[in-house]
């Protein structure tokens, strides 16, 4: 058996083979559990609520509706079947003009027109995943380093080292400034990389943040371009949820800032771009890259031949993100229904005493649970972790999976249920933090009974004691007082 199994792994390559996909952790293993065994209103009522994938399905009623309404934006119905041959034939690796020219203008509207993108520079890829991946094989060697601002999303292991053999280097952000990424810290993890004599050729950010849920202000952004430019190493932004944004402040993309800073060298700035997250179509898989480096963009469009997005996506994509009115309102939509989601999560949890970082963006929140582990340590938090998942049928995501070095925080996805299935994950929250104050409560109780019964029974020893001894108690005796 051995033999067999050491024979079979000969026969595959080392990049196959490798570990650094990164499933083997809480991350995925939630995701498992989940599968095993999920949770349905009515025939599984006592399931795993998937509470680990950041999908958006808040807003499918529009996007049915416009559909229904544009039947002839599809090659697949009686109103599109004409353009069937002129869609299903042989596409160039560039794209559908219409496609590209949907896509920067509706990059450019989630910025709040304050950009305006090059659609020619606009670079398929299919997904966010192959779009990191694609930008990593066009500005690092296998061995080279990019730096990580911590926590960040799980994935990043896969998509940015696994075929790559790029290396990450976490920039360790604190709960106690709210997880900012602070320009000590870069340098920190710079120097750190530098000592390890890893080459670093720069530094990827998710903004807004993958899993805080904040977007990053003009100053930091600021900051990050700077760095780059005088360590000479690439910026490039995951901007997959900017149009996530439910309150202020307002999503501002590295496009906007390096516009006003005439001292940035633009050959460093990308940006990486999907509809998965902002308009709820992760099927699809539109993933974008974009570079103000001309020999990037070159590279990376020679590149997209392996993972394209089908000219029937595209097709019916262009249609809908030309339409002006249609676009404003999602966009608005979508936004008021993802702060009231928001706030009916935050607010449940409140209730019970738990408190999630402040944030204004993203399908999820970063929830604080340090006040319900048993020891603040690795291994009580993964305790905490497998009691969720295991007892109280909720798959949220452990911090340690997004390298958080602070044990006790969680991510937690809230638009990816209804609101049937929202109360009852509040409800099992509820029910396990009021379970586990009990306990905690007994256990205080017990641990008072144990200690004051100790110190009933060596006081009654102590006076039986002195009054069989040779030696005489003071009458002002603590114990002669007590007796009297």
């Amino acid at each position: 058996m051995e033999f067999k199994r050491k024979n079979k792994t000969q026969l595959l390559s080392k990049i196959a083979t490798n570990d650094r996909h990164g499933e083997n952790s809480p991350y995925f293993d939630g995701w498992k559990a989940y599968d095993n065994n999920s949770f349905h209103p009515t025939q599984n009522p006592n399931g795993v609520i998937q509470m680990g994938l950041a999908e958006n399905k808040l807003c499918f009623d529009l996007i049915k509706k416009w559909i229904m309404e544009n039947p002839d934006a599809s090659i697949c119905t009686a109103g599109g079947v004409d353009k069937f041959k002129d869609v299903a034939i042989f596409q160039d690796y560039h794209g559908l003009k219409e496609f590209r020219e949907g896509i920067a203008k509706f990059m450019g509207r989630v910025g709040g027109n304050k950009v305006i993108f090059d659609a020619n520079r606009i670079v398929m890829s299919s997904g966010a995943t192959g779009a990191n991946e694609t930008i990593m094989f066009c500005l690092a060697d296998p061995g080279d380093t990019f730096l990580v601002p911590s926590p960040y999303y799980p994935g990043f292991a896969r998509d940015l080292r696994w075929r790559t053999g790029l290396e990450i280097v976490p920039v360790d952000c604190k709960s106690s400034n709210n997880f900012r990424i602070t320009r000590a810290a870069m340098e920190d993890a710079y120097e750190k990389a530098q000592k390890w004599n890893l080459n670093v050729k720069g530094i990827i950010i998710a903004n807004p943040s993958n899993p805080l849920g904040t977007t990053l202000d003009i100053a930091t952004m600021r900051s990050l371009v700077a760095f780059v430019n005088e360590k000479n190493i690439h910026l490039v932004c995951d901007e997959i949820y900017a149009a996530t944004v439910f309150d202020s402040p307002r999503f501002v993309s590295v496009a906007e800032v390096i516009q006003d800073m005439d001292c940035c060298n633009r050959d460093l700035i990308h940006i990486v771009y999907s509809l998965s997250k902002d308009m709820g179509i992760p099927g699809f898989r539109v993933g974008i890259v974009y570079s103000f480096n001309d020999d990037v963009m070159l590279c990376a469009r020679k590149m997209s031949s392996f993972g394209l997005v089908s000219s029937q996506t595209q097709y019916l994509l262009a249609s809908m993100l030309s339409d002006d009115g249609f676009v404003g309102n999602f966009l608005r939509e979508s936004s008021k229904r993802l702060a009231k989601r928001h706030y009916v999560f935050t607010k449940g949890l409140e209730q019970v005493g738990l408190s999630c970082l402040t944030s204004n963006a993203g399908l999820f929140f970063w929830m604080d649970m340090r006040p319900l582990l048993k020891e603040q340590s690795f291994e009580g938090k993964i305790e905490l972790w497998r009691v969720i998942l295991n007892e109280v049928k909720l798959n949220v995501s452990p911090g340690s999976s997004f390298q958080c070095f602070e044990p006790g925080w969680f991510r937690v996805c809230f638009a990816n249920m209804d609101d049937e299935t929202v109360e009852v994950a509040l409800n099992r929250i509820r029910a396990f933090v009021l379970d586990r104050e009990n306990q905690e409560s007994n256990r205080s109780k017990l641990c008072w009974r144990k200690k004051h019964l100790r110190l009933s029974s060596s006081s009654t020893r102590l006076y039986d004691e002195t009054i069989m001894s040779p030696y005489m108690i003071s009458p002002h005796s603590p114990l002669v007082r007590a007796k009297t």
